[in-house]
C-alpha cells in the first residue's frame, strides 16, 4: 500500500507563485520559442522581422535592414508606419510600452491593421524583450523621432531577474523625414547559454527566402562582426518573386522549360500563389509557405495544390488523347515527377499542427486552393502557346507511371516474406527482444567489421543492428524500381516495417530511433549522404516526425598515468583534454571496426554517455538544394560546395545543414 506524504508539505494558497508581466516568459522560454539553443536564439530575430514583413504585407513598407552589430546585438529597421507612441486609452501608458511589455498586445488580432500575418500574433515582440539583456525600440513617424529602452534587471531584495522593465520612459529625440521602426536587442546568455551569437548564413538564408515571397521588397543583410575586409553586405530583391525562387532551387538541375508557370488568384479571402517548373528528375520538390511561415508538413494547401495538379492534367490528357477512355486515370506522383513548386498562401486565421507546428490544419484552404489552381491550370492548358511544353509533361507522366507499376510490382514482391524477409535479412539483422516500438532503437551499421563489435557490445532489449554489406544506391540518380532493386535498401526497408513511397506507414514503425552509425571518414561521410538522400526522398515523414538520427562516435581516445581514459569527439575536445598535461598517448580511431565492443557501447551507444544528432525539416527548401548538389549529376557545384563545408572530423558537414540537431 502507497504511504502518504507528511501534511507539512501541504500544499495551500500561499504556495501558489504568480509571475508578473515578462517573467512567466523566462521562467518557461521553451514554450515561447521552441527551445533555449541556437534554433530558439534565431527565433527571436524571426519575430522582429516578421513584424517589419507584416508592414510589408500590409502595403506599408518596401524595405527592410537587417544588421548583426559586433557587440552580438540584432537589429531590425522597416520604412512602415513606426510603432505608434501615443498613450493607449485603457492602460495609460504608450503604444511602445504596451506592445514591447505585455503578452498579446499589438494590432493583429483583428484584421483591421493586418489582414494577413505571421509571427506570435502579439506574443513576439513582448518575448523577445523578455529573454533579451536590453532592447531599444526607435519609432519614427509624424516627422518625429521616439526612442524607448527596456532592460532585464536584477531584483536584489527579492534575488530575482526582472524582464524587460522600460528605462526613463519614451524620448522624443528630434525631427525627421524618417518613418518607419528600429528595433535592437541583445539576447540574454543567461537564456541562450549554449551559444548567443547569431549565424550569419542561417540568417542570410532566410532573409532571402523572404525576399522571393514577398515580390518587390528590398531587404539588406549586413554583418558587421566580419572582418573589415570582409565586411558582409547582401541585398535581396526579386521582382519575380517566387517564380525566381523556383529558378533559384532549380540552378542545379536541368529544367525542361525556361520560365516558370505562375498560378494565383483568390477566393474566400485566402490568396494563393503558385510558380512550378519541371526538371528531367525522378524526384518532386514540392514547398509551402503560409503567411511566410515555411509548412515542411506541407497541410491542406499542399492537398488542395496536389488535387488540382492531378486532375487538370488528367482532363488535359484525355482531351488530346494520350489518355483513352479504356485507360485509367495516371496518378498524382505521376504529374509530379521531376517537379519543383512553391506553393504559397495567405490565411487569416491560420491554424498549425503536426509534430513541429509545421502543417495547416484549416479546412477551408484545400477548396480554395484547388479551385484557383484548377482554374489557373485549366488556363494555362488551353493556350495554345503552351501545347508543346503541355504535351512534354504528358508524356513524362506516362513514362513515369509506367516505371511506378514496375515499382509496384517490385513492392508485391518485397512484400512476400520469403524473397525479402527471409532471404537478405537472414544472418544480417540482429533484432532486439524488445516489443515496444517507442523504445526500440535501430543502428545502421556501416561494414561487418563495425557491426560485430556493435552486436557483441549492445543492449539486445532495446538496440537492433543492421550491417550494411555494400554502399547502397544513390537514391537521387535512381527511379524507384532500381532502388527496391538494391538489396541494401530494401533490408533497410524491410527492418524498419513502413514500406515506402506511396505505400508509407510511419504507425507501422518497429524503432523510433534510426540511428546511423558510420566513421568519421570521407566514406562514412557519403554512407550518411546516401541514407539521408534515401529517406529524404522515399520515407520524408520519418524525418519529419523526429525518427532519423546521426551518431557521433569519438575520434580520439587519450590516455594517461594510472589507467585513465577519455574519449574526445572532435579536435576542440582533445585540446581540452591535453592543455597543459603531460604523459598521455592518443589513439586516433580511423573507424568502428578499431573499437572493441565495450568501448562502442560505452561512447557511442549507451543512451546515458552518447551523442546522437537528430535530423529535422527545419529548412526544406534548402535541405532539398543540398541534396541537389550533393548527391545530383552537375559535378561543379558539388565540388565548390565540398571545398567550402567539408571537414570530417566536425559535426558541422553534410548531417548539419540537413538541419541534424544535437539530441
Amino acid at each position: 500500500m502507497t504511504q502518504l506524504r507528511s501534511q507539512e508539505n501541504s500544499y495551500n494558497a500561499g504556495k501558489l507563485q504568480v509571475l508578473e508581466g515578462l517573467d512567466a516568459v523566462r521562467m518557461r522560454p521553451g514554450m515561447y520559442i521552441g527551445t533555449t539553443g541556437v534554433r530558439g536564439l534565431h527565433h527571436l530575430l524571426w519575430e522582429i522581422v516578421d513584424n517589419g514583413i507584416d508592414e510589408a504585407l500590409g502595403g506599408y513598407a518596401t524595405e527592410l535592414i537587417v544588421t548583426l552589430h559586433k557587440d552580438g546585438s540584432a537589429s531590425v529597421w522597416d520604412n512602415g508606419r513606426g510603432v505608434p507612441v501615443d498613450e493607449h486609452p485603457q492602460y495609460h501608458i504608450t503604444g511602445i510600452e504596451l506592445i514591447y511589455t505585455r503578452l498579446h498586445a499589438g494590432g493583429k488580432f483583428d484584421n483591421n491593421n493586418y489582414a494577413y500575418s505571421g509571427g506570435l500574433h502579439g506574443v513576439g515582440a513582448s518575448v523577445v524583450n523578455a529573454l533579451s539583456k536590453w532592447m531599444t525600440v526607435d519609432s519614427f513617424r509624424d516627422w518625429a523621432h521616439y526612442q524607448m529602452r527596456f532592460e532585464t534587471v536584477w531584483d536584489e531584495k527579492e534575488k530575482k531577474w526582472h524582464a524587460g522593465k522600460p528605462v526613463g520612459g519614451l524620448e522624443k529625440l528630434g525631427n525627421t523625414r524618417k518613418r518607419g521602426t528600429l528595433v535592437r536587442f541583445m539576447p540574454d546568455e543567461n537564456i541562450f547559454t549554449e551559444d548567443h551569437r547569431f549565424n550569419s548564413e542561417t540568417v542570410s538564408r532566410r532573409l532571402r527566402e523572404l525576399a522571393y515571397l514577398n515580390k518587390g521588397l528590398k531587404i539588406t543583410f549586413v554583418d558587421e562582426r566580419a572582418k573589415e575586409d570582409d565586411k558582409k553586405q547582401m541585398e535581396f530583391c526579386y521582382a519575380g518573386g517566387i517564380s525566381d525562387y523556383v529558378k533559384y532551387l532549380n540552378l542545379n538541375k536541368t529544367p525542361l522549360h525556361a520560365d516558370p508557370i505562375l498560378l494565383e488568384g483568390k477566393k474566400d479571402d485566402i490568396l494563393c500563389t503558385v510558380a512550378m517548373q519541371y526538371t528531367d528528375s525522378y524526384t518532386e520538390s514540392v514547398f509551402s509557405y503560409v503567411n511566410n511561415i515555411p509548412t515542411s508538413e506541407g497541410g491542406t494547401h499542399e492537398m488542395g495544390f496536389r488535387t488540382a495538379l492531378t486532375k487538370a492534367f488528367n482532363d488535359y490528357a484525355r482531351k488530346i488523347g494520350a489518355l483513352k477512355e479504356k485507360d485509367a486515370n495516371l496518378a498524382g506522383e505521376d504529374f509530379r515527377e521531376g517537379l519543383t513548386a512553391v506553393v504559397t498562401v495567405m490565411v487569416k486565421n491560420p491554424q498549425f499542427e503536426g509534430q513541429t507546428k509545421g502543417k495547416l490544419g484549416n479546412s477551408e484552404v484545400k477548396p480554395a486552393v484547388e479551385a484557383i489552381v484548377t482554374g489557373q491550370l485549366y488556363e494555362f492548358l488551353e493556350n495554345l502557346k503552351n501545347g508543346e511544353l503541355a504535351q512534354k509533361i504528358i508524356e513524362k507522366a506516362v513514362k513515369s507511371a509506367k516505371v511506378r507499376e514496375a515499382a509496384r510490382k517490385a513492392r508485391d514482391v518485397a512484400r512476400q516474406r520469403n524473397s525479402l524477409e527471409a532471404a537478405p535479412l537472414v544472418g544480417k539483422l540482429s533484432a532486439c527482444t524488445g516489443r515496444k516500438p517507442v523504445e526500440n532503437e535501430l543502428f545502421i551499421v556501416e561494414g561487418d567489421s563495425a557491426g560485430g563489435s556493435a552486436k557483441q557490445g549492445r543492449d539486445r532489449h532495446f538496440q537492433a543492428i543492421l550491417p550494411l554489406r555494400g554502399k547502397p544506391l544513390n537514391a537521387e540518380k535512381k527511379r524507384l524500381d532500381q532502388v527496391l532493386q538494391n538489396e541494401e535498401f530494401r533490408s533497410l526497408i524491410t527492418a524498419l516495417g513502413t514500406n515506402i513511397d506511396e505505400d508509407f506507414d510511419i504507425s507501422a514503425l518497429k524503432y523510433h530511433k534510426v540511428i546511423i552509425l558510420s566513421d568519421a571518414d570521407q566514406d562514412g561521410a557519403h554512407i550518411r549522404a546516401i541514407l539521408l538522400t534515401f529517406f529524404y526522398r522515399y520515407m520524408k515523414e520519418l524525418i519529419a516526425q523526429g525518427h532519423v538520427y546521426i551518431g557521433m562516435p569519438p575520434l580520439y581516445l587519450v590516455k594517461r598515468p594510472g589507467g585513465i581514459q577519455e574519449y574526445a569527439y572532435d579536435d576542440k575536445a582533445l585540446r581540452k583534454l591535453t592543455e597543459g598535461k603531460k604523459n598521455y598517448t592518443i589513439q586516433r580511431y580511423k573507424g568502428l571496426g578499431e573499437m572493441n565492443p565495450e568501448q562502442l557501447w560505452e561512447t557511442t551507444m549507451d543512451p546515458a554517455n552518447r551523442r546522437l544528432m537528430r535530423v529535422t525539416l527545419e529548412d526544406a527548401a534548402r535541405e532539398d538544394e543540398i541534396i541537389t548538389v550533393l548527391m545530383g549529376d552537375k559535378v561543379d557545384p558539388r565540388r565548390e560546395y565540398i571545398i567550402s563545408h567539408a571537414e570530417f572530423n566536425r559535426e558541422d558537414t553534410f548531417e548539419q545543414h540537413a538541419q541534424a540537431q544535437m539530441n
